[in-house]
């Protein structure tokens, strides 16, 4: 019996879950977690041992996640095909932690805006 897939960490969901060139209607679909790792890797400029760490799961599997997600957009780029953002093993981050490196939970926004607040006045 296969190992039951375990549930990567993201941050938050993106902003805008497709991309489509002109008159196309063809798709890829991008995992959430491959996003995450997107986000991670190549906005946030986490190495791919650290976003395993952030997304709790081995350096092997954030690999795999992160070349799965590469491909898939290579594909997408190369054909002219468009992009979705959908489904995937995620769970969203509840904030708890004492530090979230990549600044993006919804807990950690919203105290740096109240930081940023109290700065001003």
């Amino acid at each position: 019996m296969p190992r039951p897939r375990k549930c990567r960490k993201v941050c938050s969901l993106p902003k805008v879950c497709e991309f489509a060139p002109a008159g196309g209607a063809e798709f890829v679909t991008l995992t959430i977690d491959e996003y995450e790792s997107i986000r991670l890797i190549d906005k946030q400029g986490f190495s791919q041992e650290q976003c395993a760490a952030y997304m709790q799961v081995a350096r092997t599997t954030a690999q795999q996640i992160y070349n799965s997600a590469k491909g898939k957009i290579a594909t997408a780029l190369v054909d002219g095909l468009g992009i979705r953002i959908e489904g995937g093993d995620y769970r969203l981050c509840d904030g708890m932690e004492a530090h979230c490196k990549c600044g993006g939970c919804q807990r950690h926004c919203q105290n740096s805006l109240k930081e940023d607040k109290e700065k001003t006045k």
